[in-house]
């Protein structure tokens, strides 16, 4: 059984390739990378499955969120990284209700996505404040 998303399926099938080598591994050393790849490979399904919901399922991004066990705030950013949504995201590199509505709209239409106009700069850590 699939998501219906090959693209989905495949990241969650990879995920769990590389857990199970890691869960075959001998030491921790070896089990690591492993378990880093398949944190990717997860976080990225997690990002598509969260686009796919909103996009088709009609869920709101706060929904999506809660499913995924993300605040609200953390959700426009994910959203902004998937080839389905990158080109709605603003210049700040979120994607908002109001993207989400438009990218309903042009795919009920059958209208290609827009072109980006800016780049979406992958997520980063960034301090609060020095300590």
């Amino acid at each position: 059984m699939g998501t219906g998303s090959s693209e989905l399926d495949t990241l969650i099938r990879d995920a769990a390739a590389a857990i199970t080598r890691a869960a075959e591994s001998t030491s921790a050393a070896d089990a690591l990378p492993l378990i880093a790849e398949a944190q990717g490979q997860l976080t990225r399904a997690i990002d598509q499955a969260m686009a796919a919901t909103v996009l088709e399922e009609g869920t709101s991004l706060r929904q999506a969120g809660q499913l995924a066990q993300l605040s609200e705030n953390a959700v426009g950013p994910r959203l902004a990284r998937t080839a389905r949504l990158m080109p709605y995201a603003t210049p700040e590199g979120r994607v908002t209700r109001t993207s989400v509505e438009r990218a309903r709209y042009d795919a009920e239409l059958g209208r290609p996505a827009p072109t980006p106009d800016h780049p979406v700069e992958p997520l980063r850590f960034r301090r609060r404040r020095d300590s």
